[in-house]
């Protein structure tokens, strides 16, 4: 009797077995080969030379060394000033000291440049390389090292001067010339220790002349040299020479968004250095002059479309109270009485602080400064007396 349901019209279809699956064969042929070819490689020393087994052939000899003639005239002239001057740059390491319970000890913070001064042993270099250091240490040409005394710092110019006791014949002055006379496009020399390179020379062009930046002051650095001679960190504080081996600037700054070298670096003029250096000497700082008032912030004399700096106060028993300057006040209502304005300084026009303190640095404590001021409406000229800045 059939199983289908009434109305079925066909049987139904007989059940199909699974086809078997295959094997795959690929991968152990794949296998075997490799293992194949390695027993190959091994028995037959093919790995000690892959190109096939070792064959015995005449002894190498080394290339016979062509003659290479004479160094040209400009390759002698940098090993020359590079022998010469050399001796003269010094590494320095600046320490801080790090105390424990038992002991204080003096660590390595940071490294940079310099160059010696004179015979007595004063070294230049930056004032931000031994900013915030406890102690230095320098290193000489010989590789002997010797500790080192903070004579005096210029930060507004970055500039610090070291002393070193070291014996008399180790001790090589640089050649100092001057940078009032370069010209953009003349060829510079650089030596320091970049990242703690010792006595590496670098060579460049002068870029640019009469640039301005910032020291760590904030105040600025007038006449900067613009060189592409490559300068990196550890470079701080090493000469900047010409053709002649002259000190012309001291490398103190470079333009980089990476920290490195990018052809754009700064020296401070060698004019600015000889002015400074004496004093630092014999002083341990800068002897300024100064007017003796204080300015109104740049930002009050740009909301009152004031043109040169205001004076807000005037110190008493100054140069500038004996001339009858005028400070700012206020009336009984409380409305503003502006003091006098400072238009020039002996013909120099002052816009802002940096171009009175510009001025200013030309004169010395004692000298007559010819101010032209403003007062109520008025342009009028005055003679101050300048006294030494505390």
């Amino acid at each position: 009797m059939s199983s289908l349901p009434p109305g079925f019209p066909f049987p139904p279809p007989p059940p199909v077995a699974p086809k078997p699956r295959r094997r795959p064969f690929i991968l152990p042929l794949i296998v075997g080969l490799v293992l194949g070819w390695a027993v190959f490689r091994l028995v037959s020393g093919g790995f000690a030379n892959p190109f096939g087994r070792r064959t015995s052939g005449p002894p190498a000899e080394p290339r016979v060394v062509a003659a290479r003639g004479d160094l040209a005239s400009d390759e002698k002239a940098t090993i020359e000033l590079f022998q010469r001057v050399s001796p003269s740059v010094v590494y320095i390491t600046t320490l801080a000291r790090r105390s424990s319970f038992f002991d204080v000890m003096e660590v390595p913070q940071g490294t940079g440049s310099g160059f010696l001064w004179d015979a007595e042993g004063h070294v230049v270099t930056n004032f931000h390389v031994i900013a915030n250091a406890d102690a230095a240490r320098v290193t000489l040409d010989d590789q002997s090292s010797y500790p080192a005394r903070l004579v005096g710092t210029a930060p507004d110019k970055d500039l610090a001067i070291l002393r070193v006791s070291a014996p008399k014949e180790k001790l090589k002055p640089i050649l100092v010339g001057t940078s009032k006379d370069l010209q953009v496009g003349q060829r510079v020399f650089a030596i320091g220790n970049p990242f703690g390179l010792d006595r590496t020379l670098t060579t460049g062009i002068v870029s640019a002349l009469g640039r301005s930046i910032e020291s760590m002051t904030n105040r600025k650095i007038q006449n900067v040299i613009q060189t592409d001679a490559a300068i990196n960190p550890g470079n701080s504080g090493g000469p900047l020479l010409d053709s002649a081996g002259r000190l012309i600037g001291v490398n103190t700054q470079i333009a980089s968004p990476s920290g490195a070298s990018a052809g754009i670096g700064f020296a401070v003029p060698v004019d600015t250095v000889n002015e400074v250096v004496p004093q630092l000497i014999a002083h341990g700082r800068v002897i300024r002059p100064q007017l003796g008032v204080v300015l109104a912030q740049a930002g009050l004399t740009r909301r009152l479309g004031l043109a040169g700096v205001l004076v807000l106060s005037v110190g008493p028993g100054t140069g500038a109270e004996k001339a009858g300057l005028r400070g700012t006040q206020r009336d009984p209502y409380g409305d503003l009485i502006l003091g006098d304005v400072i238009l020039a300084v002996d013909g120099a026009t002052v816009r802002s602080y940096d171009d009175l303190a510009a001025a200013l640095e030309k004169r010395k404590p004692g000298d007559v400064a010819k101010l032209k001021i403003l007062r109520d409406g008025q342009s009028l000229e005055v003679e101050v007396p300048l006294s030494e800045a505390r």
